[in-house]
């Protein structure tokens, strides 16, 4: 475990900022607004924002807030966070992102998770907390050869709470965490305590015959709803999932371009219509700057090439671990559908937040999860 600490050269920003400067602006057709993609004007405003006012130094200081360290398991460098909990009863407890997420995206939940009681909870609620950085992502990133699907990965997140000397504990993810923590529970069921999830990413849509027959009928309307709106979204999961070095070579080459692909999901495709919380934009940068000094826009794509190989659609068989799902704003997982491959012994629906719930709705994020883990 080698202790770690974001230091950016200055010449990296200087040159980041260059090239924003000379961004090469498409065009767009009159008045289709974001019909038909990132809307060029509000892209140029959030451009303008990243290469005059955005502070990353700031960030960079927010993250080195707390302990970092690096590891190599499986042949594959391993970045984590690892915030200990002054409570001397704290149950451990790993945090797993998705994408186009990195760790910064947990900042506003490390506190609440790890002392609650200067948080104004209760201190037998408080965790230990890991939050590792997907392999391929930020600075556990690029992986290196072939093979990191979300499997792979759930190993070595074992690995890791094994090496800190974690023998119990909880695992929550959204997004591809919410495909990874489930299986670190089938990877290693006697040590997960619980699994909760958010942004459930394979209980939308139906995925294989007589999926529709186990549902009831209002869930059979929500899903064929849930496909038709996969449908006219999934172009960006269908590029990563098939031919994810062939987008490398933009997304490394240009931050307008990388931050316009990973925009979509944190702008709900069109601010003035969203149902789901803002993001604001300095979180929104802190995660595409990440990447762009990282150099692992295309590294992370390729989680979806690997975790579709190995089949990530599919439905394995609950491990038995008990399993929460907190539904956001947005949403679109169904519990027929996700019971089938976990254990569900928790559901939640809020009004409130949306598909990234660390940052749009943290209090009601942490305070889900202190519920689950007491119960159990």
């Amino acid at each position: 475990m080698d202790p770690f600490r974001i230091d950016v050269p200055q010449v990296d920003l200087d040159e980041l900022r260059h090239r924003l400067a000379r961004t090469r602006w498409p065009g767009e057709l009159p008045g289709v607004g974001w019909a038909y993609g990132v809307s060029e004007p509000y892209l140029r405003e959030l451009v303008e924002y990243w290469q005059s006012d955005f502070d990353w130094r700031a960030q960079e200081a927010r993250l080195n807030a707390f302990p970092q360290f690096t590891t190599t398991i499986d042949g594959q460098r391993v970045h984590f966070l690892h915030v200990r909990s002054p409570e001397p009863g704290a149950k451990p407890l790993i945090l797993t992102h998705g994408w186009p997420s990195t760790v910064a995206d947990f900042l506003d939940v490390l506190g609440p998770l790890t002392d609650p009681r200067a948080h104004g909870g209760d201190p037998a609620d408080a965790f230990h907390v890991v939050a590792p950085s997907v392999p391929g992502f930020a600075f556990s990133g690029p992986t290196a050869e072939p093979g990191w699907n979300t499997r792979r990965t759930a190993r070595a997140w074992a690995e890791l709470m094994r090496r800190l000397g974690y023998e119990r504990y909880g695992a929550q993810g959204g997004d591809f965490g919410s495909i990874v923590s489930p299986e670190l529970g089938r990877v290693a069921p006697s040590s997960v305590l619980g699994v909760h999830v958010n942004a459930v990413a394979n209980a939308g849509v139906p995925t294989a015959p007589g999926d529709l027959e186990r549902l009831s009928e209002e869930d059979r309307k929500r899903a064929r709803e849930n496909e038709v709106w996969w449908y006219a979204h999934s172009g960006y999961a269908t590029q990563m999932a098939t031919r994810p070095q062939t987008l490398a070579y933009a997304l490394n080459d240009s931050p307008a371009g990388q931050l316009a692909w990973n925009l979509e999901w944190f702008v709900d495709w069109d601010p003035s219509a969203t149902r789901q919380t803002a993001v604001s934009w300095d979180a929104i940068l802190t995660d595409v700057t990440i990447f762009w000094l990282t150099g692992t826009a295309g590294s992370a794509a390729r989680l979806y090439l690997e975790a579709g190989q190995d089949g990530w659609g599919e439905r394995p068989a609950p491990s038995g671990v008990p399993t929460a799902v907190a539904n956001f704003r947005g949403d679109h997982a169904l519990r027929g559908l996700a019971e089938l491959s976990n254990t569900v012994t928790r559901w939640s629906e809020y009004d409130t937040g949306g598909h990234f719930a660390s940052l749009q709705a943290p209090d009601v994020l942490v305070r889900d999860i202190r519920e689950f883990f007491r119960e159990l």
